[in-house]
């Protein structure tokens, strides 16, 4: 019988450090910086509008002349805040028939939920440049994050012309944040679950 060696999650990680300035470095020796993007409404736009944003959005793919990963995240809408603010309304009150009423509202919204799958939704563009190693290493670092940060401002100023909000995840906290719901999306999701259950 073969056996086969487990990696740990550190092996299995790409991730070889998260700098303070929210700059990743990969084991492949490749950094990386991850622009959240917070997108406008398209849907609400009148004709007109719509075509300036296509517009915009041709001028971005044309004058990003780099490579570009695009990153959606789904997260479950998380309504407990929303559930306990309408139970303690209602118990203030003490009445039976708005607590029956307000339980039956509760039980909706969270079929609704469960049903429509409704979710929040985070975007991300990854930008990546592969370290030097032809010269010093803490050089084509530097190098390559100046860089990094011109192409963040490029593409800021492009989304920005349609309306879009750039930010850059600019510390470590950021980023460790971004990873770990990436990777633990179905305990975040238990614990929601949890929390409205109680």
């Amino acid at each position: 019988m073969i056996k086969i060696k487990e990696k740990t999650v550190q092996e299995w990680l790409p991730i070889e450090n998260i700098y303070k300035d929210g700059i990743v470095k990969l084991k492949n020796n490749k950094l990386i910086k991850i622009l959240k993007v917070s997108p406008i409404n398209y849907n609400l736009k009148s004709d007109l509008e719509k075509e300036a944003i296509l517009n915009s959005y041709k001028v971005f793919l044309k004058t990003c002349n780099f490579d570009i990963q695009i990153l959606i995240q789904s997260s479950k809408e998380d309504l407990s805040s929303h559930i306990k603010n309408i139970q303690k309304n209602v118990n203030k009150k003490g009445n039976n028939y708005l607590k029956d009423i307000a339980q039956n509202y509760i039980n909706y919204i969270q079929e609704i939920n469960l049903t429509r799958k409704s979710a929040s939704k985070n975007f991300y563009i990854i930008l990546s440049n592969q370290i030097n190693k032809k010269i010093d290493i803490l050089e084509s670092e530097e190098i390559i994050k100046n860089d990094l940060k011109e192409k963040y401002f490029k593409v800021k100023e492009c989304l920005s012309r349609s309306g879009n909000l750039v930010s850059e995840l600019s510390n470590s906290k950021e980023v460790e944040n971004l990873f770990f719901s990436l990777l633990n999306t179905r305990k975040i999701l238990n614990n929601k679950l949890i929390k409205l259950n109680k």
